[in-house]
């Protein structure tokens, strides 16, 4: 038996595993003042020398640590959260490809904390 709608918090009725518009909105606008806080990525540290990093470890590595299938980014096992010494490690690199990117690897962040 399906799950039964829920009431939103501002008063409509939802569908039972979707969000409501208030809900996607509200979501939308904390991305947005996220973004506008955070540094961009060249003030990060992805620099062109990052990019020929990127580029030689897919070619070494050109499959996904997760699943096997073709590799579109490189990804830091260990957040670098600045500190040169493991955002340059290349132990501390994994190739993955954009579905795992984009969802395992962060379900996995969310999870870790």
């Amino acid at each position: 038996m399906p799950a039964p709608p829920r009431l939103c918090s501002c008063g409509e009725i939802v569908p039972a595993g979707t969000r409501c518009a208030c809900q996607i909105a509200s979501t939308r606008a904390r991305n947005r003042r996220h973004d506008a806080r955070r540094p961009n990525s060249r003030q990060r540290g992805y620099t062109r020398q990052w990019e020929a990093l990127r580029a030689e470890f897919l070619r070494l590595h050109p499959t996904c640590a997760f699943c096997g299938s073709l590799a579109e980014h490189v990804d830091h096992i260990k957040a670098h959260k600045g500190n040169p010494a493991l955002f340059w490690n290349w132990n501390n690199l994994q190739a993955l490809c954009a579905h795992c990117h984009n969802s395992v690897k962060q379900r996995q962040e969310r999870a870790n904390g």
